[in-house]
């Protein structure tokens, strides 16, 4: 797979990029992530790439014209199965939808910043609007570094044991259920018996079964 992030500060994804499991994924070349500082596409001799907002209003906006060099330039070497804007009034980010673009091969990321893009990028380029919650963050930089994560962990081959992405919370539409490990009793706090049972049929039962309880205390609207 191929992430191609568009961005006005590349600088803040060299912590997040740089460990655990992304890091292990671009090693493994299961993954590529490319970082495209947008005001390199600027044709303002200061690089600007934001300007006052037609009709008046607080903020700033970003400008169209290097957006679209820089989404242009891309398309010109590689077809993309999405353009993807991180904005907060966009689609909430599930576990539905981080499983389905981890089949894809080639995204690019919008990063948004001030007070939003020209709306003839939203109408001209992007074809998908992600939100990762109902709330502002200064920019769309953190939220493409958690989308980006979510796809990648789930790449085969990504994660040494396969099958722990699958039980992730949200996988089965609920969340996870508790878990323990050593030592098996810490100041007379003790790991349910049935852990320690050995009977695989009976632990994936209480498994579900806690699963299902979690869920419905937690987060009954999943149900």
């Amino acid at each position: 797979m191929r992430i191609d992030i568009l961005t006005i500060f590349p600088e803040m994804f060299q912590g997040p990029f740089s460990h655990s499991i992304i890091k292990r994924a671009t090693e493994k070349k299961l993954a590529e992530i490319h970082l495209h500082d947008i005001r390199d596409y600027s044709t303002n001799k200061h690089k600007r790439i934001d300007d006052y907002p037609f009709g008046g209003g607080a903020g700033m906006v970003m400008m169209i014209e290097p957006i679209a060099k820089c989404i242009d330039a891309l398309k010109s070497k590689r077809k993309y199965d999405e353009i993807i804007f991180l904005t907060p009034d966009g689609e909430k980010l599930t576990q539905n939808i981080s499983n389905r673009l981890s089949t894809y091969k080639n995204i690019i990321m919008l990063c948004g910043h001030y007070k939003g893009v020209d709306e003839r990028v939203r109408e001209q380029y992007i074809t998908m609007e992600i939100s990762i919650g109902d709330y502002v963050i200064s920019g769309g930089e953190l939220a493409a570094a958690v989308l980006s994560d979510s796809i990648i962990r789930i790449i085969p081959g990504v994660i040494g044991d396969e099958t722990s992405a699958l039980s992730d919370s949200f996988q089965d539409g609920l969340l996870s259920p508790p878990v323990y490990t050593r030592p098996s009793s810490y100041k007379g706090l003790k790991v349910p018996d049935i852990l320690l049972s050995g009977n695989d049929k009976k632990i994936d039962e209480w498994r579900h079964e806690q699963a299902i309880k979690r869920t419905k205390n937690r987060r009954p609207g999943l149900l």
